[in-house]
């Protein structure tokens, strides 16, 4: 993990390095400055007051005021660079995750949940850069400080110094106490993080739904289901935390009221011969220092439960950094598709390796370049599944894909996917004006190339209406226009492209019959050299296609044109009969289910 997460220093790291060097000046200087004041305390300390040597007083004191100026100026300047070290090392490692998501196959996304990815860069991130900071400034601070001032204390205190060394034990055994029983509750709390952030972005991204059904009661008691297992959880890891601070303390204080005793006892007078000779400066210095060895140990304490806290996170964050796409170009790959043909050699198809059963079962298909193809099924038989393999957005468990006569896994992936347009089921716009959101598909593109793609996806006449027209700002999502404008938009974007491929997956459910058949003519007239593959629930939608495919359960059940489906498949006579006539009495009693072969 540590390898990993150096790399996110980068340019920082003359910030990470400046900042322990002035840690260390500063600690230094604050460990003279007791000597200094023992020194001081010895010349004043004597019977006759006209006996001081104000020399040496003025000396001291002049020593003191210019050893804190710089010790102030270190510190500053250690605190400035630690805070820029850890602030631009966040903010690589969001960089870092940023990025190498747009790199991951939808396999690869699969893996991680939305609401957990936002926790990772969040609240994961934010635990890394408050345990950095510490590690850069305060770990750096505390050994540095304890040597020193245990040194010195040594040097001065003789064996009065022992005193603080014997408690350390007692506090190293106590804190890896309780990183062993703390980590394993931090590894069970962030799972309980992505839990709460789900339930908010799934409340906010359905809102209108859960208006609608009058659910808001419900979604507040969900929310408070999540968020109570998340402060149960955070309450028991914090409590045991929290045993750092009253042991600390109670070492400490004991600590400082041993070396005064004991101090006090020997500045009398009555303590054995090689005490005797111990002065109130040095008795005082010796406090100085153990107080220094103990608030060091006690700001250690807390860098260390800022770093168990961060463990998990680290961990978590690794995940995401080291995570390599499972789709690459290949050593040598072709930038060019010749054609929009489409063959499906005996293809099988799993989400996942363990998975016991084929979403897509040994699908034997070609399509010709310039052919429209429809595909119908119910829900969950794998129509979206067929059409991601076209533009590989998941590998074939068996078989081959070929695009243009080639195995998709030969192509450059964005040459590919420049080539195969794809207007996804849940349609999607960005905020911004209607013509950035239409410069997806090509950012080179004309206005006039704008106006065209419109006209053929049946948008410009809406757009026009609006008053800015196609300088109309989209709210994020394209809330504030309707689901049939926000489908026609995306046709147009996927236009713009100018793919040999393009597929339309269910991307005219929301547009009335007519607008949809004037799409498609448009299709058949101005693009008819381009591939064109049309997923719908509606059989008015594909009954012109040159042909149509009927799915079921991962499977072609059936292949033909219009006519012949509706002789040969029952499953598609059915559909047909249910939709145009409202029952499927309507339908030939000698309509048989095809072989999946035609």
């Amino acid at each position: 993990m540590l390898k990993t997460l150096s790399k996110c220093i980068r340019e920082y790291k003359t910030a990470s390095i400046l900042s322990p060097i002035f840690v260390t000046i500063e600690v230094v200087l604050e460990c003279l400055i007791p000597f200094v004041i023992a020194q001081l305390i010895n010349v004043i300390d004597v019977t006759d007051p006209t006996a001081i040597d104000m020399g040496q007083v003025w000396m001291y004191g002049g020593i003191l005021v210019a050893m804190a100026i710089v010790s102030l100026a270190t510190g500053a300047l250690a605190g400035a660079f630690c805070a820029r070290a850890s602030a631009g090392f966040a903010k690589n490692v969001r960089k870092d995750m940023f990025y190498n998501i747009q790199t991951f196959s939808f396999e690869n996304i699969d893996k991680f949940s939305t609401p957990s990815l936002v926790t990772r860069m969040t609240t994961d991130v934010w635990n890394l850069q408050m345990s950095y900071m510490m590690i850069v400034r305060i770990a750096v601070r505390c050994p540095v400080m304890i040597v020193f001032a245990a040194v010195m204390a040594f040097v001065l205190g003789g064996n009065l110094a022992w005193i603080f060394l014997a408690v350390i034990p007692v506090l190293v055994i106590a804190l890896l106490f309780i990183m062993w029983k703390a980590l394993p509750m931090f590894q069970k709390l962030f799972p309980k993080y992505d839990d709460m952030n789900e339930s908010i972005q799934e409340n906010i991204k359905a809102i209108r739904v859960v208006k609608s059904y009058v659910r808001e009661d419900h979604e507040k008691e969900k929310f408070g289901r999540t968020s109570g297992a998340l402060c149960k959880e955070f309450t028991r890891a914090e409590r045991l935390l929290a045993w750092n601070s009253p042991i600390m303390q109670f070492c400490f204080y004991g600590v400082i009221c041993a070396v005064l005793y004991i101090g006090a006892y020997v500045i009398i007078g009555t303590a054995t011969p090689e005490g005797a000779g111990v002065k109130t400066g040095e008795v005082s210095q010796l406090i100085v220092y153990g107080m220094q060895i103990l608030s060091s140990l006690m700001m250690f304490s807390m860098v260390f439960a800022m770093i168990v806290m961060s463990l998990e996170s680290m961990r978590r964050i690794c995940e995401i950094l080291n995570e390599k796409s499972t789709l690459d170009n290949p050593e040598n790959p072709v930038y060019d598709v010749p054609d929009g043909s489409v063959d499906f050699d005996h293809v099988s198809f799993k989400y996942a390796a363990n998975a016991e059963k084929n979403v897509l079962e040994n699908i034997d298909l070609h399509i010709r370049s310039g052919e429209t193809i429809g595909i119908i099924g119910g829900t969950g038989s794998s129509k979206t599944s067929l059409v991601n393999l076209i533009s590989r957005l998941y590998d074939v468990t068996e078989g081959c894909v070929r695009v243009g006569g080639r195995d998709v896994k030969e192509y450059d992936l964005e040459t590919l996917r420049n080539q195969v347009a794809v207007v996804l089921q849940k349609n999607v716009l960005f905020s911004g004006t209607i013509k950035e959101n239409l410069r997806w598909g090509n950012k080179e593109a004309t206005d006039e190339e704008l106006v065209e793609a419109c006209k053929l996806a049946q948008a410009d006449d809406f757009i026009q209406s609006f008053p800015d027209k196609y300088d109309t700002y989209i709210e994020q999502g394209g809330t504030n226009v309707s689901g049939g404008q926000k489908q026609r938009l995306c046709i147009a974007r996927a236009l713009l492209k100018n793919p040999k491929i393009l597929i339309l997956d269910d991307s005219t459910s929301a547009v009335d019959t007519h607008t949809d058949a004037l799409i498609r003519k448009a299709f058949r007239e101005y693009i008819p050299t381009t591939t064109k593959i049309i997923i719908a629930q509606r059989i008015s939608s594909v009954e012109d296609a040159d042909r149509i495919i009927v799915m079921e359960s991962g499977r072609i059940n059936g292949i033909g044109t219009h006519e012949e489906l509706l002789k040969t498949n029952k499953i598609y006579a059915e559909v047909y009969y249910s939709q145009v006539k409202g029952s499927d009495s309507a339908a030939p009693a000698g309509a048989e289910g095809g072989d999946g072969n035609e």
